[in-house]
């Protein structure tokens, strides 16, 4: 199982989404989850993880994912070279570096270089930023560069941040 979170903030809420799917190249078959929270935290620049992880914890909570074999997070895993985490890297300790974090940002983050690759699908001239914690980098590119969809957002992760802002 490989799983996929998305939050999207509204109205000082925030709604949390989780795909759930067998294979790296699925276009469907895939299971929902989804969690509405009030009371988030307010965004703080370079602490974007302190807002959306409490969300992703939350929702992990309601779903048996110990046989996870990733989870995919829109953002970073690292916020620089030298190890600084972002959310993935905060979520890989929280979950007791079980599970492998892969880190899918659609827009760069300057203070990161060698820790982060940039994946260009489709015909698109602007990468997809992939970072990766408890797998190597070069196979969760490959993962991410695996999964279904001609164009630069995967089927699946354009699904999931659909989802997220769907009443």
């Amino acid at each position: 199982m490989i799983l996929a979170f998305d939050t999207y903030y509204f109205d000082n809420k925030a709604k949390t989404v989780c795909l759930e799917f067998e294979n790296w190249n699925d276009s469907t078959n895939f299971k929902i989850h989804s969690e509405i929270r009030e009371n988030v935290a307010e965004y703080i620049p370079g602490e974007f993880y302190k807002r959306e992880l409490p969300c992703i914890l939350s929702l992990l909570r309601q779903i048996d994912f110990k046989n996870a074999e990733a989870i995919i997070v829109d953002g970073f895993v690292y916020l620089d070279d030298e190890g600084k985490y972002g959310l993935g890297g905060y979520l890989y300790e929280k979950l007791e570096k079980e599970i492998p974090i892969i880190g899918v940002a659609k827009t760069n983050f300057a203070s990161i270089e060698k820790n982060k690759k940039g994946l260009l699908r489709g015909d698109s001239q602007k990468p997809l930023y992939i970072t990766a914690v408890g797998i190597n980098l070069e196979e969760a590119f490959d993962k991410v560069s695996s999964m279904a969809g001609e164009f630069r957002m995967p089927i699946l992760l354009k699904e999931l941040d659909r989802l997220t802002k769907e009443p």
